[in-house]
């Protein structure tokens, strides 16, 4: 039987970065080189089975935005609706991976691969990482039985979900925390240690959703920031938001999720006034306990910037759910013994067995909606 093709996403970063020297590691220019160029040198690539290669963007990731979400999830999912396309992988800046990582696994929830993988030093460096780490994680998309959004990074791989750059400089600069990594790449030999990211993984009440239409231009997209508190904090940052019109706020909170009072207090204005409000910590490791006397919803378990990125989507899932309700009220009465006709493809593209469970499982949001953030 022919294998099935690998699709090599690039999207620019550090591993397609240029510097003037070849010992320089940190004096680069990030997104020089396109994907093609950075494959040509890696001929032992293709002997794995066929690929195809696409430039989703060429981008620093410090810069990501919302427009390349967009379309990189777009991509993404088109592709995932191919039965010949095995996996994914996606080239991208070590800066913001973890949030692309988590917004993909949120918003494709795929049942096929989809591995991110990056770089620490240029490819002009003496002893560039990115070669290894995309051949790395071309087995990881080719292994059987893998499935949700990874990252592949110095031999390692991390679920979308736990993933988070821990280190400035170091080639191994990624961490899972608590959690521990999925598993390892030693010698091109895949040493799995947990199970994959499942479709309905992606906490703070988003386990069904799977957003297609997302808004391509950045002023369509909700406004969500972030907030830390610290010694001697106020509330004049969340006032000066709140006056903006802000519509999310994530808290990274000191400790277990504690709050300075005078934050706390500009906090609790923002949320009687209808902004969301989550509170995650500023803590590496560790989760955010919840306690009954919470005034405020913790983020289950999200990093600060992850917490956004499902505060975002939240945000998104409610005014479209808004809009449909508006939509439902404005139709005409259906016909008697009308049957409205089920879509041909399940949203994302990825199957019909997909598309049933995730009927299945959007009927079980459904029905815990009032516990949910929003």
């Amino acid at each position: 039987m022919n294998p099935k093709t690998l699709v090599i996403l690039g999207t620019g970063g550090t591993i397609a970065g240029q510097a003037a020297q070849a010992s320089d590691n940190i004096g680069y220019t990030a997104a020089q080189l396109g994907i093609d160029q950075l494959l040509a040198c890696m001929p032992t690539l293709a002997g794995a089975g066929p690929f195809i290669t696409e430039q989703v963007a060429q981008i620093d990731s410090k810069d990501m935005d919302f427009a390349v979400w967009a379309r990189l999830a777009a991509r993404v999912n088109h592709f995932l609706a191919s039965p010949d396309v095995q996996g994914i992988v996606i080239t991208h800046g070590t800066d913001t991976l973890e949030e692309t990582a988590y917004f993909l696994q949120a918003v494709c929830q795929p049942l096929k691969p989809v591995v991110l993988t990056c770089a620490m030093r240029p490819a002009t460096a003496l002893a560039p990482d990115g070669p290894q780490n995309l051949l790395d994680a071309a087995r990881v998309a080719r292994h059987a039985g893998v499935q949700g959004v990874v990252a592949v990074c110095a031999g390692t791989v991390h679920s979308a979900l736990d993933v988070q750059k821990t280190h400035t400089y170091k080639l191994d600069a990624f961490s899972s925390g608590d959690a521990g990594p999925i598993g390892y790449v030693e010698e091109g030999q895949l040493r799995q240690l947990r199970n994959w990211p499942q479709p309905h993984e992606s906490r703070l009440g988003l386990g069904a959703q799977q957003r297609v239409n997302l808004p391509a231009a950045a002023a369509d997209w909700p406004r969500v920031e972030i907030v830390m508190s610290y010694a001697g904090a106020s509330g004049a940052v969340v006032e000066a938001l709140l006056a903006q019109g802000v519509q999310g706020l994530v808290v990274a909170g000191t400790g277990n999720g504690t709050l300075h009072h005078a934050l706390l207090g500009a906090l609790l204005k923002a949320q009687a006034a209808g902004v969301k409000v989550v509170r995650a910590t500023r803590c590496a490791n560790g989760r955010v306990l919840a306690t009954p006397t919470d005034l405020i919803a913790d983020s289950q378990g999200l990093s600060p910037v992850k917490a956004r990125v499902a505060l975002l989507l939240a945000c998104l899932d409610a005014a479209h759910q808004q809009q449909d309700d508006q939509d439902d009220n404005n139709q005409p009465d259906a016909p008697a013994g009308a049957v409205t006709p089920a879509p041909a493809v399940a949203p994302g593209g990825q199957g019909a067995d997909q598309h049933q469970n995730q009927n299945d499982q959007q009927n079980e949001r459904d029905g815990h909606r009032n516990n949910s953030l929003l």
